[in-house]
């Protein structure tokens, strides 16, 4: 996953944020997450949807029972940054709960229906992650 995971990051920061793929013409960012135990930084591709103050991910780990390791990260460092096309931005995360989850969480199955396959393959409530512009 790691080799599968550094293509796509050297794709998209040579194609200023756009890669081929499964991926194309997605909405992708790179996700930069302090690890939870390690410190270390950590750099995750992954979909996102633009919502009003900022963007959401999802942690849905293909409809794993586990969450993944960068949920675990921003819920133990919360301050990240994310690369969109070729801008970073510094970035504050906060799980959506309630209606807001529902409602983008609802929105994201409605335009990519894979995210629909996900939920259907777990027990788990698959979190929503709003990422606020800190600067």
């Amino acid at each position: 996953m790691a080799d599968y995971n550094t293509q796509i990051i050297e794709e998209f920061r040579a194609n200023e944020g756009r890669v081929g793929g499964n991926f194309a013409g997605a909405p992708l960012l790179l996700l930069h997450t302090t690890g939870a135990r390690s410190g270390e930084e950590r750099v995750h591709p992954m979909m996102y949807r633009a919502v009003d103050g900022g963007w959401a991910v999802f942690a849905s780990k293909a409809g794993a029972d586990t969450h993944p390791a960068w949920y675990h990260n921003l819920l133990a460092h919360p301050a990240a940054g994310i690369e969109v096309g070729t801008e970073y931005r510094t970035v504050t995360a906060r799980v959506a709960e309630g209606a807001e989850r529902e409602a983008i969480w609802t929105a994201q199955k409605a335009d990519y229906p894979g995210f629909a396959g996900y939920e259907a393959k777990t027990s788990r409530v698959i979190p929503v992650v709003v990422l606020e512009p800190t600067g």
